[in-house]
């Protein structure tokens, strides 16, 4: 199923699987489609009026390979307000000389903010490459107050 979710970052495009996302991204608002079931819009809405763990009740099911899921599940065990670099991921992993295949498998990451890529930093703490646009990133790690105003 195909919908889309308007968040304060613009529309939102996700793919489901019955209630699990499969993809979530960020997509111009062109065409009519339904809003998603309750079960992800709820968790979208209340995670941006404030729940930052709301996320964490959404069910996720990402397509990729298996070192991808590691990460892409790695990346859910980072929690909101907090940020890691793509070396602390691949330690997380057990993987801590695969720096750059995390990198490559963050840039791959099919689920917007609910998989929360935007919580990976480089190793000095800037803000480096994001699907959505730094801005979006900034947004998100402001929100979730990880960096301040």
């Amino acid at each position: 199923m195909q919908a889309r979710f308007d968040s304060p970052l613009g529309p939102l495009e996700a793919t489901l699987d019955g209630d699990a996302l499969v993809e979530l991204k960020f997509t111009p608002s062109v065409g009519p489609l339904p809003a998603p079931p309750d079960a992800v819009a709820g968790p979208l809405a209340a995670y941006f009026a404030g729940d930052l763990g709301a996320l964490t009740r959404l069910r996720v099911a990402p397509r990729g390979t298996p070192f991808q899921a590691r990460v892409w599940a790695a990346l859910r065990e980072i929690p909101a307000g907090r940020t890691a670099s793509y070396s602390e991921v691949a330690r997380a992993i057990g993987a801590p000389s695969a720096v750059r295949a995390v990198g490559a498998a963050n840039g791959q990451n099919p689920i917007a903010i609910v998989v929360p890529c935007h919580r990976v930093i480089g190793k000095g703490g800037s803000l480096v490459g994001y699907g959505g646009g730094l801005e979006k990133k900034r947004w998100l790690l402001r929100h979730e107050g990880a960096l301040l105003a």
